[in-house]
Formats: structure tokens, sequence, C-alpha cells
């Protein structure tokens, strides 16, 4: 006779995911960062635009 037996462990059950997760709001730092990078890009497609125009040849 042993001396111990093991216990049967049933597998873990599989959770459906949440199907309606509410997100959380963006933090006051991200959204800082968004605006600067916003800004940043803007003005990037600005210079882009000058600099193109100067690229015409003078007729």
């Amino acid at each position: 006779m042993p001396a111990f037996t093991f216990e049967k462990i049933s597998p873990p059950t599989r959770r459906a995911p949440a199907a309606t997760t509410p997100k959380k709001p963006r933090g006051l730092i991200s959204q800082i960062i968004d605006r600067f990078a916003e800004r940043r890009a803007r003005r990037a497609l600005q210079d882009e635009r000058v600099v193109r125009r100067d690229d015409k040849p003078a007729e």
C-alpha cells in the first residue's frame, strides 16, 4: 500500500476575453507628448513645402 497519493487537479478553465473593456483615459504626460509630436510633424511638413517651392526653376 502506498504511503501517499496524488490529488487529481483539473486543468484551469479558459476564460473568454471581456467583450467590452473600458479604455483607461490617457495620462496627462501622454497628452502633452502627443501635442508636441503633432506640432513638430506640422512644422516639418511646412518646411518641406517651402523647400519644394524653392526647388522649382524660375521661368
